[in-house]
């Protein structure tokens, strides 16, 4: 779940959409997580496509058109379909990749990957409780999958059940430990419990090991910056974003901690998620 802002880019690809995510920054830095956390937080699912990140990764527009063309001709082709879903959640387009994932599960009534896929484009879709149910049987305790364990903490953190998320991601560390995203999920999840100091160990943890990237360390940004360490927050945001727009994040979150009222909103609007939330955040998109 990436939940820092960055001032330079049009589209807030790994974060809320745009004007989402400034009406939740206006009305408290941990809303973000309150709203986004299906769609921002790392689900760790695999790249189906194989895409690298980087100069060879296509676009996802172009993609999700190339991908749409060849469902329209093979629609019960369960790779097509797949990537298809995917491309669409890499556009934001979460209702309509749950639709597709929809039809897809009744075809594929037991495949683990295809409810795994559907689970997490629910959770996408700001339907947490149906996210919960079919991500239950995404995977066994016989054979437990870590991505859909985390998926199954983000969907529970945005429930507000936040100690049962928290043993979700703990569990997903158990299988592969120390990966970057689980522990940045479950370092913003102790945020939202209020735990900072917690918080800001799972996510320095996340920000060291060597699969860290952009989005874990601007968590780390944000949780050092509710901790009131701001220099700090403003040097790891340094890492990635200009040093006017680290100064320009840090100040806002600065001011909103100010508000006597932050933490009440937060406990509010955590207890009612919103509809179609989507970051994505992180959620950090795998």
């Amino acid at each position: 779940m990436n939940l820092w802002p960055d001032p330079r880019r049009d589209e807030f690809k790994q974060s809320c959409r745009p004007a989402r995510a400034a009406a939740i920054l206006s009305r408290g830095m941990l809303l973000v997580a309150a709203l986004c956390l299906a769609g921002c937080q790392s689900t760790g699912e695999p790249d189906i496509t194989g895409a690298i990140g980087g100069a060879s990764e296509p676009d996802p527009r172009h993609a999700a058109e190339d991908w749409g063309r060849r469902y329209d001709r093979s629609p019960d082709d369960k790779a097509v379909a797949l990537n298809y879903a995917r491309a669409l959640r890499d556009l934001s387009e979460h209702a309509q990749a749950a639709a597709i994932l929809q039809r897809l599960s009744i075809k594929f009534p037991r495949d683990v990957d295809v409810l795994a896929a559907y689970g997490k484009a629910l959770a996408d879709a700001g339907r947490p409780r149906e996210a919960a149910e079919v991500l239950a049987n995404a995977h066994t305790p016989e054979r437990p999958n870590w991505s859909v364990l985390s998926a199954q903490g983000s969907v529970a953190d945005q429930l507000g059940d936040h100690e049962r998320a928290q043993a979700y991601y703990t569990a997903a560390l158990k299988i592969v430990p120390a990966q970057p995203h689980v522990l940045s999920n479950l370092g913003l999840s102790y945020a939202l419990s209020k735990k900072l100091p917690e918080a800001e160990k799972a996510l320095q943890e996340a920000a060291a090991g060597p699969g860290a990237d952009r989005p874990v360390r601007q968590n780390l940004a944000l949780v050092l910056a509710l901790e009131g360490k701001f220099s700090s927050a403003e040097e790891v945001a340094r890492r990635d974003l200009s040093p006017q727009d680290a100064s320009t994040n840090v100040a806002a979150i600065r001011r909103m901690i100010a508000q006597s009222n932050t933490w009440k909103q937060i406990q509010a609007l955590d207890s009612k998620p919103g509809p179609g939330a989507k970051a994505h955040i992180g959620f950090i998109p795998e």
